[in-house]
């Protein structure tokens, strides 16, 4: 009987959202307003605060994908390509240099530990974790540590709703503690983070990136839209956007050889 208990918990689906391609687009609309404000809009708080929500819901895509894919080592070889690729872009489109890896560098070592805790071979399970760790210990992958730790508990607790609303709620404080509190959106003044009793409470969720948190409705609501998206285009978002972002640079009066010359300094 617990056998049959443990081989049904095992085939029990993730508790939340399963609409993963629905998930990717949103994810996308946030990723592009989070780096419009940050490449573009000279840092802008409030599309800043809005692009907390994506890094999250790729996450819980990535928790669901592994759930479900036939070949866990092709889904992170995949995201490997697609990372060496959109690196230049990334680098192009945002600014940043050879030493600062992108996103989805840190997605696949989140699959990498994920596939050695499932396949428990000679002890990977605690091994391969182990093994991203010291990746992202030795590299400067884009939200390093704290960003691997957060897709191992939301696989962790992928099969229990609650379990998933506070480990996130838990690690979105975490996260934040040391970031700037925000205090007003689009010119209007958070009035309620300055309320007895209530506001203390409410006060470590509202810092930047502790606003990660907007992402639960998504995550937790299960939708049922119906889109597909093929499976390079829901992370084959990712370079497009950048590419998107380059152009919109190029229109506002950016040279190309000024973008460019994060990958050549002696371009320009």
């Amino acid at each position: 009987m617990q056998a049959q208990a443990i081989s049904d918990r095992r085939l029990e689906p993730p508790a939340g959202n399963l609409d993963t391609s629905w998930l990717k687009v949103i994810a996308l609309v946030f990723m592009l307003v989070d780096h419009l404000g940050l490449a573009v809009f000279g840092n802008l708080t409030e599309m800043r605060a809005l692009g907390r929500i994506a890094m999250p819901i790729y996450v819980w895509c990535l928790v669901v994908g592994c759930e479900y894919t036939h070949d866990i080592f092709r889904y992170a070889w995949r995201l490997l390509l697609l990372a060496a690729i959109s690196q230049p872009i990334n680098m192009v489109a945002l600014g940043n240099q050879w030493d600062k890896l992108n996103i989805l560098f840190l997605l696949w070592l989140g699959v990498m530990a994920i596939a050695g805790i499932q396949k428990k071979r000679y002890g990977s399970q605690f091994w391969a974790p182990l093994l991203c760790y010291a990746f992202v210990g030795l590299f400067n992958v884009d939200y390093g540590w704290r960003g691997l730790t957060l897709i191992l508990f939301m696989y962790a607790a992928r099969k229990n709703r609650g379990a998933l609303l506070a480990v996130f709620l838990a690690f979105a404080m975490f996260w934040g503690s040391n970031n700037s509190l925000v205090t007003s959106f689009a010119g209007v003044k958070l009035s309620f983070l300055d309320w007895p009793i209530v506001g203390p409470v409410i006060t470590p969720l509202f810092r930047m990136q502790a606003l990660m948190w907007l992402a639960l409705p998504f995550i937790l609501i299960r939708t049922r839209t119906g889109l597909k998206l093929p499976k390079w285009l829901g992370y084959g978002f990712y370079p497009l956007h950048l590419l998107l972002i380059i152009a919109i640079r190029l229109i506002m009066g950016n040279s190309l050889s000024t973008l460019l010359a994060v990958l050549w300094p002696g371009i320009v």
